[in-house]
């Protein structure tokens, strides 16, 4: 593959792209008391909005990439964007709680497109130091769209009330999709496409020992990551009883941990070696998640403890995303879109079950968020060892079709 496409665009691209199932995914967090109170529902059961999201956002991407190795990048994306504005016009307009989740559930099967194809795109250009460099990159800039997302939120939900919100990500799905239409170019070419049995693809790509190491790290720790924003709005609105727009400014103040992260990532995997960062990530979402436990062990609930320990959990997150992401897909130039969907479809499917999961277990302080962040950072610990434990595979082959 050829860096043809220049890295300002496609991180653009990129960016917009991954925005609209970022913003989907945090915006309403500030809202949840208001839509607690007008669907008569408790606080802690809009845990549930967010499972219902993710959950079709990852299987979905098992679809989306094969059929992008096939038919290309750039039809998928816009099918799947079409898709998400129709569950959020759903989402909009609903009166009861069960069509809501309705709408939550389109929107995560449709915006799985942008999820796989974010993973692949940076694949299909790029190559060794340069791909990690671009995850990097691109890393940084994505974390904007959920540093603004609760913000933008909360204040918008003390102004026009919480169904603007929705409204804003209809609109925002509509110029991303002409932006699309107007302004991407396709970036696997029909020469290089695969027209093989799915699960020849699959199979091929999930043999691989240190992908396994790598997509359980990557599953692990960003469940660690959904479990709190999931969890976050119900222990600061809920347990602490602050106002919307404190609670949103406090849940992005984690944020740009991950940012200094993702930048840190690509420079001491330079300067070091990739598995020292991977290591530094681990530490950190290990520390992050025991500032979040001890605690709640001991029955607390506290904005500084909570914030504190996020903030050094998404620190660690931000290392491990890019480098993970690299030494994943870097040995599947052929099969970018298959290993990019089986990343970004299990990430979003381990998220959903966990925050399914956390939502079932009662949150009156923030002893079981630190627990379950804790089981994560153990889950990518193994991964890594798994990781470790494996020789440095050669570049992928191509396959007969």
């Amino acid at each position: 593959m050829s860096a043809s496409f220049p890295l300002v665009k496609l991180t653009f691209l990129i960016a917009i792209l991954t925005a609209v199932g970022q913003m989907t995914q945090t915006m309403y967090v500030p809202s949840i008391g208001h839509m607690a109170g007008e669907f008569s529902v408790s606080p802690a059961s809009l845990q549930a909005v967010m499972a219902c999201y993710l959950i079709p956002y990852g299987f979905s991407q098992f679809i989306y990439g094969p059929l992008s190795d096939r038919l290309g990048r750039k039809p998928i994306i816009v099918a799947g964007l079409a898709i998400y504005i129709v569950g959020t016009l759903v989402a909009l307009f609903a009166h009861e709680y069960q069509w809501f989740l309705v709408g939550s559930f389109i929107q995560g099967l449709g915006i799985g497109s942008g999820g796989a194809m974010s993973r692949t795109l940076t694949r299909d250009c790029f190559n060794g130091a340069e791909l990690h460099r671009a995850n990097s990159l691109i890393s940084m800039c994505v974390i904007f769209s959920p540093l603004i997302a609760p913000v933008l939120g909360g204040y918008l939900t003390e102004t026009l009330g919480w169904r603007s919100s929705y409204m804003f990500l209809a609109l925002f799905g509509i110029a991303v999709v002409i932006t699309m239409m107007t302004s991407m170019m396709e970036t696997l070419p029909k020469a290089s496409r695969k027209y093989e049995r799915v699960t020849v693809s699959y199979k091929y790509v999930l043999s691989d020992k240190r992908f396994q190491g790598y997509l359980i790290c990557l599953v692990a720790t960003f469940s660690g990551v959904a479990v709190f924003e999931a969890a976050a709005g119900v222990l600061l609105g809920g347990v602490l009883q602050l106002p919307a727009t404190t609670v949103s400014l406090l849940f992005v103040l984690p944020i740009p941990g991950y940012l200094i992260g993702a930048g840190l990532s690509s420079i001491i995997a330079q300067k070091r070696s990739e598995k020292a960062a991977l290591n530094v990530g681990l530490a950190a979402i290990i520390l992050g998640s025991l500032v979040v436990l001890i605690p709640g062990l001991m029955g607390m609930t506290t904005a500084i403890t909570l914030i504190g320990g996020a903030t050094i959990y998404f620190l660690g997150a931000g290392i491990l995303f890019p480098a993970a992401t690299t030494g994943a897909l870097q040995p599947f130039p052929y099969h970018a879109g298959t290993g990019g969907a089986i990343l970004g479809g299990m990430q979003n499917l381990g998220a959903g079950f966990a925050t399914l999961g956390a939502s079932l277990i009662p949150a009156s302080n923030q002893m079981p968020l630190g627990g379950l962040m804790l089981i994560m950072s153990i889950l990518a610990m193994i991964g890594l060892r798994l990781v470790n434990g494996k020789q440095d595979p050669s570049n992928e082959m191509p396959l007969a079709a």
